[in-house]
C-alpha cells in the first residue's frame, strides 16, 4: 500500500535525492488509479513542507534541497520592491541571522506572502546589495550568477534569488479600483503588494445570478454580491450598488500570477464600498489580513442539519444541573455565552463553585468539514460593530451559546473550595444545564452594590450573587498571596452614534462582576490543566515563560530613573559585540560597539506584582506598567508544561472559551477521551504554597523533599 513513508524512502535512496513523478510510478511500479493517488499526495506533501517540488513534478527533500543551498520559506515583501524570505527549518535560521535578503532583481513573480524556494549566496560586505557586486561571494555560469557557492557560514547574512513559487498565499487581494484607458487596475490597500492588478474589460463587477431585471431589461450596473455567514452584525450586510467604480474599494480574485513582463490579471468578486463609508475600514481590515469569512457550503449545511432537540439518551449519560440557580454573565452586546457559573455553601462551611462550558466538542466532531473550517479560523475576531466567528451562527449564537431557559450541553468543572481559597477538590464530568438568567457585568455589579430595583427583580438570584462575589474575594487574595501579577491596564471603548460614525473613545469599565468571572475561569481552567497532567496524557498547556534577562535589564535601567526597581539585585552581565555591528565596520569587526547582555536572572512574579502594587496610583503608574509588560514574553500553546509565570500558576490551559477559541475545543476533546477511559473526573490541584518552577529558593526546597 503506498504511503509517504515509502515515498520518503524511495526519493532518499536516489544519488541526488531527487525522483520525477514518472520515476517514481516506474520505480515504485504503481498501475491505474494508484497514479492520481500519488500525484495526490506527492502534492499534499509539498504543501506540508515534507517534500519540495524543485521543478515542476520533480520533488525533493528538505535536507537534500539544503545541501544545494536550496531553502523553502515564507516571503515578507517590502513597499520598496525588495523581500526577506524566513526559512522554515528553525536551525537555518539561526545559522544564517535570522532571514534572507531578496534583491528587488532576485524576487521572480512572487507576492507577499508566498511560501517560495531560494537559492542562498553568503554575501561578505555591509549593507543590502543587489547581488551582483563585489561582496556577493561567487561565482559566474556563462553570464548567469549563480547561487551555489560556499555554503552560508554561521551567523553570515545571506542573500538569495527566488527559483521557484511552491504556494500562492492569497488568491484574493483588497485595493482601491481605478479606471484607466488601456485597462483598469486595482491598487492594493496593503503596501507589501507591490504589484497593481490589471482588470479586464467586463470583469470590473462580481457576478450576478442574473443580469436582467424581472421585466427582463438589462441591468444599467451590477449589485455587490452577497456574503452568508460572513460577520455577525447587521451592519456588515451592503446592499448599495455603483455605477462609477472609480476609488471604491474592491475585493479582487486574481486569475492569472504576475511574470516579469506582466503585472496580475484578476476580476472583482465584491465591492466592499468607498472608503469613507461605514463599516468599509473593518471589510478592509478583513481582507488585508485574509480573515475567513465565508463559511463554505458544506459547512453551513452541515450546522444546519445539527438538531435542535437533545435526545434523550444523551441525558440520561450526563449529570443534571438543570434545577440549580446557574447563571452567564457576559457583556451587553455579547451573543456568544460560552460558560455560566453558580455556587453554594457546603455544610463544612466551605465553597461549591461550579463552572459549565458549552459542550462544542460534542457538536463539532474531528475531520468534519466545522472541525476543518474551525480549524482554519483559530478564533473569532471581534471588532468594534461585528464579529467573525470561528463558527457558524446556528452553533455560536444558538445550539452550543448558554442561551436563557433553555437545555445546553455542557462540561462542568465543580470545585471544593475552602476559606483560602485553596481548591481542596474537584470533579470534571459532561452536564446539561438550564440557564436562569442572561446576566451583564453591569447589573451584576449594581447588584453587589446594592441597587435596589436590580434586587428587586433578580430577588430569587441575589443570595447567589452575593456568595459568588465573596468567593471572587477569596480567589483573588488566594491569587495575590500565590504572586499572580494584575496589570489592570485599561482598554479603550470605540462610541458610535446612530449613523454608525465614531463619536469618542472611552476608557473601559472593569468592574468587580468582571473580575468575579475572571476568577472563575482561571480556577476552572487550573483544575483542568491539573486533571490532564496528572493523568499523564499529551495535552496542550498555556505557557508564559520567565521574561528575558535582556528585558529585564532593559526595564532595570528605565524604571532606576523614576527610583524604582523589580529588586532582582546586581545583574551579571556578558559584553559582545552584535553581528550587525560587526558587518558595520566593513567586515573587519574592529572597533564595534560593544553592549551588555545579562546572563541568566533570578525573576520570580511576586516582583513584578510588589512593583505594581508599589506604583498604584502615581503619576508613572501608566507607563511603568506598559514597560513592566513589555518586559514579560508572549504566552504560548504547549504540549509540554512549564507553568503560567504572569499567573504564578505551576499548570494552566484553556478550557472556557471552546466556541470562540479552537485550543480550548482540542482541551475539550482530550478531556472527554480521558473520561470515557478512566470513568470519573476526581483530582486534587497542586497547593498555592507550593514550590513554584520559578524560584531558586522553592526549586531547592522542592529538591531537598525529593530526596527524603
Amino acid at each position: 500500500m503506498l504511503d509517504n513513508a515509502t515515498i520518503v524512502q524511495k526519493i532518499h535512496s536516489q544519488p541526488k535525492r531527487t525522483a520525477g513523478y514518472k520515476q517514481l510510478v516506474r520505480e515504485l511500479g504503481i498501475r491505474g488509479n494508484e497514479r492520481r493517488e500519488l500525484a495526490q499526495r506527492l502534492r499534499a506533501m509539498v504543501r506540508k513542507g515534507e517534500l519540495l517540488e524543485l521543478e515542476r513534478d520533480r520533488f525533493t527533500l528538505p535536507e537534500a534541497a539544503a545541501g544545494k543551498n536550496l531553502v523553502a520559506g515564507r516571503l515578507t515583501m517590502h513597499r520598496d520592491g525588495f523581500g526577506f524570505v524566513l526559512p522554515e527549518d528553525e536551525a537555518l535560521r539561526q545559522k544564517i541571522d535570522g532571514d534572507i535578503f531578496i534583491p528587488p532583481h532576485a524576487m521572480a513573480n512572487a507576492m507577499h506572502g508566498d511560501r517560495v524556494l531560494v537559492e542562498m549566496a553568503s554575501r561578505d560586505g555591509g549593507g543590502r546589495g543587489d547581488g551582483r557586486g563585489p561582496g556577493f561571494r561567487g561565482r559566474s555560469d556563462g553570464g548567469r550568477q549563480s547561487g551555489r557557492f560556499g555554503r552560508p557560514g554561521a551567523g553570515e547574512r545571506v542573500e538569495g534569488r527566488i527559483i521557484r513559487i511552491l504556494s500562492r498565499e492569497h488568491a484574493t487581494v483588497g485595493g482601491v479600483f481605478h479606471y484607466g484607458n488601456r485597462h483598469n487596475i486595482v491598487v492594493p490597500m496593503d503596501d507589501k503588494i507591490t504589484h497593481e492588478i490589471v482588470i479586464p474589460r467586463g470583469m470590473e463587477y462580481p457576478e450576478a445570478p442574473s443580469d436582467q431585471d424581472e421585466g427582463g431589461q438589462q441591468r444599467a450596473h451590477k449589485p455587490a454580491k452577497a456574503a452568508v455567514h460572513r460577520v455577525l452584525g447587521g451592519e456588515g450586510r451592503r446592499t448599495k450598488t455603483y455605477d462609477d467604480l472609480e476609488g471604491v474599494i474592491v475585493d479582487v480574485e486574481i486569475t492569472d500570477w504576475p511574470t516579469a513582463t506582466q503585472n496580475p490579471r484578476g476580476r472583482v468578486v465584491e465591492i466592499l464600498g468607498r472608503e469613507d463609508d461605514f463599516g468599509v475600514d473593518v471589510e478592509i481590515i478583513i481582507r488585508k489580513y485574509h480573515l475567513p469569512h465565508r463559511f463554505p457550503p458544506d459547512v453551513i449545511a452541515e450546522a444546519q442539519d445539527i438538531p435542535n432537540v437533545i435526545p434523550a439518551n444523551e441525558l440520561k449519560q450526563r449529570r443534571d444541573f438543570r434545577q440549580l440557580p446557574i447563571v452567564t454573565i457576559d457583556g451587553e452586546t455579547a451573543r456568544d455565552f460560552d460558560d455560566a457559573v453558580t455556587a453554594r455553601k457546603l455544610p463544612n462551611g466551605h465553597f461549591e463553585l461550579q463552572v459549565h462550558i458549552a459542550d462544542v466538542a460534542h457538536y463539532v466532531e474531528p475531520e468534519t468539514p466545522l472541525d476543518s473550517e474551525a480549524k482554519l479560523r483559530g478564533t473569532s475576531v471581534y471588532f468594534p460593530d461585528r464579529a467573525v466567528p470561528m463558527l457558524p451562527v446556528e452553533l455560536s449564537t444558538d445550539i452550543c451559546s448558554l442561551r436563557p431557559k433553555l437545555d445546553r450541553l455542557v462540561m462542568s468543572c465543580i470545585m471544593e473550595i475552602d476559606r483560602q481559597g485553596e481548591v481542596l477538590g474537584y470533579e470534571l464530568m459532561p452536564g446539561v444545564i438550564r440557564s436562569a438568567e442572561r446576566m451583564t457585568y453591569t447589573d451584576v455589579n449594581l447588584i453587589l452594590e446594592g441597587d435596589a430595583k436590580l434586587r428587586q427583580r433578580y430577588a430569587p438570584l441575589v443570595p447567589t450573587f452575593e456568595l459568588m462575589g465573596e468567593l471572587a474575594q477569596i480567589l483573588n487574595r488566594k491569587r495575590v498571596r500565590r504572586g499572580s501579577i494584575d496589570f489592570d491596564l485599561p482598554e479603550p471603548v470605540i462610541e458610535f452614534d446612530e449613523q454608525g460614525l465614531m463619536k469618542g473613545v472611552t476608557r473601559s469599565e472593569r468592574n468587580d462582576a468582571h473580575r468575579l468571572i475572571e476568577e472563575f475561569m482561571l480556577a476552572a481552567n487550573e483544575s483542568v490543566a491539573s486533571y490532564l497532567e496528572q493523568q499523564g496524557v499529551p495535552a496542550i498547556y498555556r505557557i508564559h515563560e520567565k521574561p528575558d534577562p535582556k528585558k529585564v535589564y532593559d526595564f532595570e535601567t528605565i524604571a532606576a530613573r523614576f527610583g524604582y526597581s523589580l529588586g532582582v539585585g546586581a545583574l551579571p552581565i556578558q559584553r559582545v559585540q552584535l553581528k550587525a555591528d560587526k558587518r558595520a565596520r566593513h567586515g573587519s569587526g574592529k572597533n564595534a560597539r560593544e553592549i551588555e547582555i545579562p546572563e541568566e536572572v533570578h525573576i520570580t512574579p511576586r516582583m513584578y506584582q510588589k512593583l505594581t502594587q508599589k506604583i498604584a496610583g502615581k503619576p508613572e503608574e501608566r507607563i511603568l506598567s506598559f514597560l513592566m509588560l513589555r518586559s514579560l514574553k508572549q504566552a504560548r500553546y504547549s504540549e509540554k508544561n512549564e507553568g503560567h509565570f504572569a499567573l504564578a500558576a505551576p499548570t494552566y490551559t484553556h478550557f472556557t472559551s471552546p466556541i470562540r477559541r479552537y485550543p480550548d475545543l482540542l482541551v475539550h476533546r482530550i478531556l472527554k477521551a480521558v473520561l470515557q477511559e478512566v470513568g470519573e473526573g476526581r483530582g486534587t490541584p497542586a497547593h498555592s504554597e507550593a514550590p513554584s518552577p520559578w524560584s531558586k529558593r522553592d526549586r531547592a526546597q522542592a529538591g531537598k523533599h525529593g530526596k527524603h
